[in-house]
């Protein structure tokens, strides 16, 4: 028989398979030759009391042979003949599964990408870190994969409205994600081996019939009668389709404002800017773990954070156990970063971004202030533009070359210039710059207070790091 069992152990024996299969034994009241084998279906890390405790829950196998776990199977249809067409603008994580969907579904994909193949993209990111150059179509953002693939994605939500979960997870274990994704309470494949997971998806698509593209970036839409007939791409040729799928992602300001310029309807929409903040993994390990040294059966600690400041959410954001740092702009002249970390976790910093809300009316508000022209409340690029004047602000702090201009987190909240800046895994390079200078002051106040909240009752009391800023 299969049985589910839940149990709670030490890590060590969490990792001990025999020692799980006699805890199965003694919860079924059987031997522990009864039990063939199990498969996780859960697991979790409860490190609230100074024990820390790995829960599990898993599918039994009793008096039964063991049988491997089950990878959900998918139907990828041949669509080289297929009656219907999409084309899908864009190769991110959005782009990637609507093709995989319309396949099974016996429609052909036929994806536009603006930027290079996922091998090609590293040397325009080597160039870019180490030489302070960018490519404006191949970047951290830009590219197949998206800025997932090199900024490593997370593979987890809040929501359990985001559609099948489930399905997404085993279509990644399915092109080479390890399986223990299905199971962890907070997945993760790692931007090392991202990019063999997106190749293998680019292949079946091809295999199946679709049809792959790089370096084609939209610049023009045909619409008729409130209806997209045609695109057209910067090389001059032009594609039509029975559908279209827009997956550009958040920062392809030149699509929405493409958009704007056809008349679309778009509405202005909050979002969070703060900083990326970074410590000594081996510190948020020992204020975590209650320990001086982590224990080998125990990953890297990660922690999140919120606290409301004035009717303002603070968090914490994309958090990277063992990670980096890079340089996410998208064009010359804006610093912004991002935060990934690779499949062991095994970078001595860990990030995460700490955020504020920003509504319409702060963008407005900021835009004035700055003495920008023909700002209108309701622009629905509001927010856009308000992003953009950050980052410039940034650019400009840093002294160029995508230098980023950064404090220590002390500093920071008492309005300081720092007089030195720690070690840190932003390769660009830092410069010590007051940010109370640099952000919008709401965000900075907002930042600061919340600092000192964590502070005084979480962790951060005992942590020097740098703060640089960032957008989610």
């Amino acid at each position: 028989m299969q049985q589910k069992v839940t149990l709670k152990l030490l890590p060590s024996a969490a990792a001990d398979e025999l020692a799980v299969k006699k805890l199965i034994a003694n919860f079924t009241g059987k031997k522990q030759s009864s039990v063939t084998g199990y498969h996780i279906l859960k697991q979790s890390i409860d490190a609230r009391a100074k024990t820390i405790w790995t829960n599990i829950t898993v599918n039994a196998f009793i008096d039964e042979p063991f049988i491997n776990r089950s990878i959900q199977s998918f139907q990828f249809k041949d669509v080289n003949q297929a009656n219907k067409r999409v084309v899908i603008i864009g190769a991110g994580p959005a782009g990637l599964f609507a093709a995989l969907y319309l396949i099974e579904q016996g429609i052909k994909p036929i994806i536009l990408e603006r930027g290079k193949d996922v091998r090609s993209r590293r040397r325009d990111l080597a160039i870019l870190n180490k030489e302070g150059i960018i490519n404006p179509e191949s970047n951290y953002c830009f590219g197949e994969g998206g800025a997932g693939t090199y900024s490593d994605g997370k593979l987890y939500t809040r929501s359990n409205k985001r559609g099948d979960i489930d399905r997404i997870l085993h279509l990644f274990v399915r092109f080479g994600a390890e399986e223990k994704i299905l199971y962890e309470s907070h997945p993760h494949i790692g931007t090392n081996k991202l990019p063999q997971i997106i190749t293998a998806m680019r292949q079946q698509i091809i295999d199946c019939g679709g049809e792959f593209l790089f370096e084609k970036k939209l610049v023009d839409l045909n619409i008729e009668k409130a209806r997209i007939t045609a695109v057209q791409t910067n090389d001059g040729n032009r594609f039509e389709a029975d559908a279209f799928i827009l997956a550009t992602g958040h920062s392809a300001r030149d699509i929405f404002e493409l958009l704007q310029q056809k008349q679309v309807f778009m509405e202005a929409k909050g979002f969070a800017l703060g900083v990326r903040i970074e410590h000594p993994q081996e510190l948020i390990d020992n204020i975590q773990y209650h320990c001086p040294v982590r224990d080998e059966h125990l990953p890297p600690a990660s922690y999140a954070l919120v606290k409301q400041v004035n009717d303002r959410g603070v968090f914490s954001f994309c958090m990277c156990p063992g990670g980096i740092i890079a340089p996410a702009a998208t064009a010359a002249g804006e610093v912004v970063v991002n935060g990934w970390s690779p499949s062991k976790r095994n970078n001595p910093f860990a990030n995460s971004g700490v955020v504020v809300q920003v509504e319409p009316a702060d963008a407005f508000a900021e835009l004035k202030a700055a003495g920008m022209k023909r700002v209108e409340e309701k622009d629905p690029l509001l927010l856009l533009r308000f992003q953009q004047l950050v980052e410039q602000n940034c650019y400009q702090a840093g002294g160029g070359k995508f230098v980023a201009p950064a404090q220590r987190m002390v500093d920071f909240c008492e309005g300081k210039l720092s007089a030195s800046l720690p070690l840190n895994s932003y390769l660009p390079g830092l410069r010590s710059t007051g940010l109370q200078n640099v952000l919008p002051g709401f965000i900075y106040q907002s930042l600061a207070a919340g600092f000192r909240f964590f502070g005084k009752n979480c962790l951060l009391n005992r942590v020097e790091g740098d703060i640089i800023p960032m957008k989610p």
